[in-house]
Formats: C-alpha cells, structure tokens, sequence
C-alpha cells in the first residue's frame, strides 16, 4: 500500500465532494430558512472540535459578514462552562460542525442545548449520526466522509455548506456557489507542481499561516494539517499581529503563506514584503494580483463569501508533501484518532 494514498485521493477528489455539498445544502435550504424564521434568534453559536471548531471561526466570520451575530466556541467550553457562553435570557440557534457526528463534546454539548429547549442546526458527513439524528435540521454532506483521519475533503465540503448557510440567511441564493467544484478543479491542477516543491523544501522547516477575518480559521486549519500531517513546527495568526512578537522566529528557514483577503490585501501585503526582507521564503494565495515570486492566484469572481474554502486544497497539498519528506504517514498521523470519544463526559 502506497503511503498517504488515501490523503492524496480525498484532496484531489475534492470537486465532487463539493458538489455533493452543494446538492445537500439546496436540499435542506427551504426548511433551514423555516427554521430561522419560526423563532427570533439573537445570536448563532458555532461549536466543534479541533478542525471543525478552526472551521467554525470561519463559519461565524461569515455568518457575521452576512448581517448575523454570531459566535465560536470549542464544543468543551459549550459543555463545560455553559454559563460563560450564554447569556440568560437570549435566544440562541447553535450550528455544531462534527465529520463524524459522534465526537462526544460536540455530541453531549448539543444534547445539553436541545434540553434545555434550544433549537439545533448541524453540518455533518454523516446523515446516520446520533449528531444528526438529533439535530432539529441536519445539513449532510455524506459523499465527504473519508478513510484519513486527518480532514482533507470533508473540512472543506462542510465549509462550502457553511458558507451557503450564511450566505442563505442574508437573502443569497445558493446558486452563488455553483462555479465552486470548476474552480477547485482548476486550482488542483495549476498549483499541484508548486506545492510539491515547496513541501519538499528541504531549506525550509518553520510554517507560519496568516489569514484575517474567515480566513483566521482557514490558516489555523492549515497549521492543523502541517502538523498532524508532517509533526512540523506551524503556526497561525491574523496578519498584522505576526508583527507584534512572533515574526522574531522568521528566517531562511521559514515559508510565510499570506491568506490574502481582497478588503485589506494592501496592509497584509506590506507584512508579506517584510518577512520577505527578513529572509523568509513567502506564498501568497489571493484573488488579486501579486508580485512574489510564489503565488496561487484564485478567481476573482466567487463572492467573498464563496472564497475561503478555495484556499484549503493547495495547503493540504503542501502539508501533504512536507509529511512525505519528513517521513510521516498523513493517513495515519502519530497519537491521532479519527473520532475523540470520551467515556467520562
């Protein structure tokens, strides 16, 4: 059996996993916005663990951009401290992300909440899950679901029905997500080469991922994958705060990936440049134009809201190739379990 096979297989079958997605949200779309209508919410809580809580950063970045308050937490810190989470008195619609649907925090902190009388939408890839089962509506992309423990395929399939959720509820039509699988497609093959050489870079050690707004939870996604994937050093953070302290660490030894958001493109640009100047290798992944050297250009058509999932396949590719050099198996990494289940919760 080949080495990462089926990591390698779920990044590159990506296109039709978020078709599948596209095809579960514009199923479940009508009783989604029933839903949002029968009751008046004060606040969207986004709940997860490890991956799923990085893509629930995202998924309430977005919800937030399309006019809903809305909010991140650890399904732990849902669970554990329910009281420093929710206000008494307000109405809450909580959104729990889980690939499985049995990880036992997410699992337990959504049986808490629906007890408690509140109403429960979950996104998942598995339609058979007790975390389906008992949400009030499941949004299941079952065709993601994978023989990795890592999440490829799945993380970005549910974070393509996320962002048709928040777009949903602004009044968008799921139809804006229509050139999604094309343009993964398209990517895949233009950035295959250069991903492969820079995660086989033997120069090159220390990864830090800097991504703002959404794209704060797709570079914390991105340190995940490098390393559960590679165990390398990585790293995340919101752009203009790599400044303040940590761009200490930078030097020849370091590949800086700027997650490039069209509305502040010029000030990330600038923090980009300097650690160029201070020695670091730089990838920039943005829809507009760039001067370095290393740069993965995405369409510049997708709404800003369809955007952040086109910027995970090339940065599992890269933490894809960086295992193989670092002689690491990404469909098993060290120590990791596919699902976290906890007898004592």
């Amino acid at each position: 059996m080949n080495v990462g096979q089926h990591t390698l297989r779920e990044i590159l079958s990506q296109p039709a996993a978020w078709s599948a997605a596209l095809r579960a949200f514009e199923q479940s779309q009508s009783e989604t916005l029933d839903l949002w209508a029968t009751a008046d919410f004060d606040q969207v809580i986004v709940t997860g663990c490890g991956s799923t809580y990085y893509l629930s950063l995202a998924a309430a970045q977005l919800l937030r951009q399309s006019g809903v308050h809305a909010s991140a937490v650890p399904a732990s810190e849902l669970l554990l401290r329910r009281e420093a989470v929710c206000l008494p008195g307000a109405r809450y619609l909580l959104l729990t992300i889980s690939r499985s649907g049995t990880t036992t925090e997410t699992l337990r902190a959504q049986e808490n909440f629906a007890k408690a009388g509140g109403r429960v939408i979950c996104i998942t890839c598995d339609s058979a899950s007790p975390l389906a089962q008992s949400a009030d509506l499941a949004i299941a992309v079952d065709a993601a679901q994978e023989r990795s423990v890592a999440q490829t395929r799945s993380f970005s399939s549910m974070l393509v029905a996320a962002q048709l959720l928040a777009g949903a509820l602004s009044g968008q039509s799921a139809s804006v997500g229509a050139g999604l699988p094309g343009a993964c497609v398209a990517l895949l093959d233009s950035c295959a080469d250069s991903m492969r050489l820079l995660g086989q870079d033997e120069r090159l050690c220390r990864f830090f991922f800097l991504g703002a707004g959404a794209l704060y939870g797709i570079a914390c996604e991105a340190m995940l994958k490098m390393k559960e994937m590679a165990l390398a050093h990585s790293e995340a953070f919101h752009p203009l705060e790599f400044r303040h302290g940590p761009m200490s660490l930078v030097g020849a030894d370091s590949l800086v990936i700027g997650l490039v958001s069209p509305a502040a493109a010029q000030h990330e640009l600038r923090v980009l440049q300097e650690m160029r100047v201070m020695g670091a290798t730089v990838l920039v992944i943005s829809q507009s134009h760039s001067e370095f050297a290393h740069h993965i250009a995405l369409p510049a058509d997708p709404p800003a809201a369809c955007a952040p999932a086109l910027h995970l396949p090339p940065l599992q590719l890269l933490a894809y190739w960086r295992a193989l050099k670092n002689g690491c198996d990404p469909d098993q990494p060290r120590h990791l379990s596919a699902v976290i289940s906890l007898d004592d919760i």
